[in-house]
This record gives C-alpha cells, sequence and structure tokens, in this order.
C-alpha cells in the first residue's frame, strides 16, 4: 500500500485545528482574570491573533520543509549509460527505502514527471513495477519507461547491490545498437524507483502465438527465430547474456516486419544474489540445465531458451510440463525433451532435429552460437518456401553476424558443438 504526502487542505485543516485548540488554552487564564474583575478582556485582541499565527507559521513551514526535502530526495533524475553505476552511500539507501512508499510505480498518474519524461498513461504492468508511455521533455519524443520498486524488493545491502546492478545492467543493455534488440535510451532513479526508457514499439509479443489455436506459419516462426538468434549472437559477442528469453520477451509486428527481443538485463536487474526467493533467476520453464541448477551460464543458456520457445511457437506446448517446481526443476535437469513430431506429425525431420540439438542438456553438445542456430533455421525454412505474410528482411547488424549458413544436421549429436 503507497502512502502519499498530505495534500495542501488537509494540512490547512490540522494547522488550523492545531491553532484553535491552543488559542482556546491560552485564552482560558485571560478569559477567568476578565470576568472576575467585571471588564471585557481586551487583551484578546492583541494576544490570540498573534499566537494563532505563530501557530499557523509553524504547521506550514514544518510541511513545506518535510516536503521540500522529500523533492530534494527525489531529484536525482535520469543518468547517462556510461556514467549510471554510481555505489550508493548508506544514508542514500535509507532515504530511497523511505521515499518509495510515496511513489509506487504500479500507481503512477498520468501527467507526472519521472526524471525527464512526462508519463501519458501506463501501457503494461508487472511484478516489480509498470511500462509506462511517456514523452521526454527534451526531445518531444514518446518512450516506454519500464519501472522498478527496488526499494520495495530488496533491502539493506541487497538493495544497493540490486540498484549497482541495476545501472550496471542498463548500461551494457544500452551498448547494444542492432535492428532486432530494443534500444535503450537511458537509466535513472526518482523517488526510489528505478527506471529505464526505451524505444516505444508498436506490436506485440509473442506470447499469444504460443497457444495451440494461435500458431503462426511455421516458415514464419523460423524466419523470426533465426532473427532472434542472430540478435543473441551478436549480444553475446558483446558479453550480455540475456538470461530470460521467451515469447513475452519477443515483441512483432508483421506489417511492418519488426522483430524485436526486449528486456535484454532485466532478470539479472532483479536478481540480487542469485536467489531472492529461492529460485534462480528467469522464468523456470524457459530455463536451461545449468541456469536451473543455479550454474554460471553463457550464450549457450540463452539459445536454450530460445529452443524452448521455438517448441512452444510450433506445438503450443512446452516441452517440459510438471505440477510442481520440484518436478519441473527434476524434469528439466534429466528428461530428453519430446520430439516435436509427437505433437504436430507433419514438420520435418530437419527440423526436428534442430530444435532438438537447441534443447540438449549437455552444453558442450548444444549449438555453440546464434549465428549456427539460425543457419540451420533458415536452410530449413528454405525447404518450406516463402511464408504467408512473413516479417521483411533484417537490415544489417552493428556488429555484423558472421557469413556461412551450414545444412540442417542430421542428428541431435551432429555439428555445432565446438
Amino acid at each position: 500500500m503507497s502512502v502519499r504526502p498530505p495534500s495542501a487542505s488537509r494540512r490547512a485543516a490540522r494547522a488550523r485545528s492545531a491553532a484553535a485548540a491552543l488559542v482556546a488554552l491560552a485564552a482560558a487564564p485571560a478569559q477567568a482574570a476578565a470576568a472576575a474583575e467585571g471588564r471585557f478582556p481586551w487583551e484578546w485582541l492583541i494576544v490570540v491573533p498573534a499566537l494563532a499565527a505563530l501557530v499557523l507559521l509553524w504547521r506550514l513551514g514544518g510541511d513545506h520543509r518535510s516536503l521540500g526535502g522529500s523533492r530534494r530526495r527525489r531529484r536525482g533524475g535520469a543518468q547517462p549509460l556510461a556514467q549510471a553505476a554510481f555505489p550508493p552511500t548508506e544514508a542514500d539507501t535509507q532515504v530511497d527505502t523511505q521515499v518509495d512508499t510515496q511513489l509506487d510505480p504500479r500507481t503512477v498518474e498520468p501527467h507526472r514527471r519521472i526524471g525527464p519524461y512526462l508519463i501519458e498513461r501506463d501501457i503494461g504492468r508487472g511484478a516489480m513495477g509498470m511500462v509506462l508511455l511517456g514523452r521526454d521533455l527534451r526531445s518531444g519524443d514518446s518512450v516506454a519507461i519500464k519501472t522498478m520498486a527496488l526499494g520495495r524488493e530488496f533491502h539493506g545491502a541487497a538493495l544497493e547491490e540490486a540498484r549497482d546492478r541495476f545501472f550496471r545492467e542498463a548500461e551494457m543493455a544500452g551498448r547494444l545498437h542492432h535492428p532486432d534488440i530494443v534500444g535503450v535510451r537511458e537509466a535513472g532513479e526518482e523517488g526510489g524507483t528505478a527506471y529505464i526508457a526505451m524505444e516505444l514499439l508498436n506490436g506485440r509479443d509473442l506470447s499469444e502465438h504460443a497457444q495451440p489455436s494461435r500458431l503462426l506459419p511455421v516458415p514464419q516462426v523460423l524466419q523470426m527465430m533465426a532473427r532472434v538468434a542472430r540478435a543473441l549472437a551478436y549480444a553475446h559477442r558483446q558479453g550480455v547474456t540475456h538470461r530470460d528469453i521467451k515469447p513475452a520477451n519477443i515483441m512483432i509486428e508483421p506489417r511492418s516486419g519488426m522483430v524485436k527481443v526486449t528486456d535484454f538485463g532485466i532478470a539479472r536487474i532483479m536478481d540480487s544474489s542469485q536467489t531472492r526467493t529461492g529460485l534462480v533467476l528467469g522464468t523456470p520453464s524457459f530455463m536451461s540445465p545449468e541456469q536451473m541448477a543455479g550454474s554460471r551460464v553463457d550464450g549457450r543458456s540463452d539459445l536454450y531458451s530460445l529452443g524452448v520457445t521455438l517448441f512452444q511457437l510450433l506445438t503450443g506446448q512446452l516441452p517440459h510440463r510438471a505440477d510442481s517446481m520440484a518436478e519441473l526443476i527434476r524434469s528439466i535437469g534429466n528428461d530428453a525433451a519430446p520430439d516435436v513430431r509427437v505433437l504436430r506429425p507433419e514438420l520435418s525431420e530437419a527440423l526436428a532435429n534442430v530444435v532438438a540439438l537447441a534443447l540438449e542438456k549437455r552444453v558442450e553438445v548444444r549449438y555453440a552460437d546464434g549465428d549456427a542456430l539460425a543457419a540451420d533455421l533458415e536452410a530449413v525454412a528454405a525447404l518450406l518456401g516463402p511464408a504467408p505474410d512473413a516479417p521483411v528482411d533484417a537490415p544489417a547488424a552493428t556488429d555484423a553476424p558472421r557469413s556461412g549458413a551450414a545444412g540442417p544436421p542430421e542428428a541431435a549429436e551432429a555439428g555445432h558443438n565446438l
């Protein structure tokens, strides 16, 4: 529950009540003395108004100083990504934890400011905050702003670590310049709420097409997943691992051909010591075995998650399902994923092999990089012919992917395991 500062009318009412009580208390002796002498208490005309004025000034002045201090604490604003990682002091941590109760990212009102951005409305909600539609007051550009109430989720040393990680991960995400990765403009902190300003996307995520009744044509799925694989290859070459690849973090707009990977670094930002709630970071059903085990992960873990995404977009089901978290962890770590042809017999053996290799539990056997996975997906897609209403070809990346495409693997153990 958020606690907001008292309004001006409430402050004035409180001041008037306090003044009236003090005036009555001070006037009582004078009134009694005047009554005993049988005269009118003329001293009231001087003492009482002066006393009331002093009380009003004291009450309103105290509230003004309090609110002014709150405003000063909130004035941190946006920080350029290249200068964003500042180690917080203990005093900063205490202030942010207090002020966070006043700025709840899940109840942000329209037409208020967060840093240099004017908030117009909310466009999405999450467990830790909201996605807001904002306008950059410096340039006039519309942006998407993702908020995270770090002070609401972390405390003490964990809050300091989460804040430091937030700016570090946001800075790394801001260095990614690829046409199929959402652009990060800057990161900042306002009133204990951390935020990331990103390019505004017109489209929808792929989660609705992970349902059996809403599956996309197979060639279109393969082309989109190939683009995501190449975007991941680019990010991995920059030393950035996503850690939470899933349909909800892939945005598409078929008419323009847009395919964008979103939320780079968000999963790691939300984790403070690799086990905030007893689970490793990420979305459990899409985690690789090594990520589920809490081991150190690299880009190949993202490719496993992309394999789960591919499986779901082709079949409308997850490769591993369980009634409990313990059973899900055991299944991901030990059970082989089912062949996609069990659920869709019309799919080709070549495609089944690609999915199986992406879902390989042994890291050293799995696809070594996203370019290799993309090449195999493109090769299978070429055998199927053009996709109806498929996205247009992706433009060249700032860091162009390596050329050369290998044919589809003949078996799950074949190739791409260097």
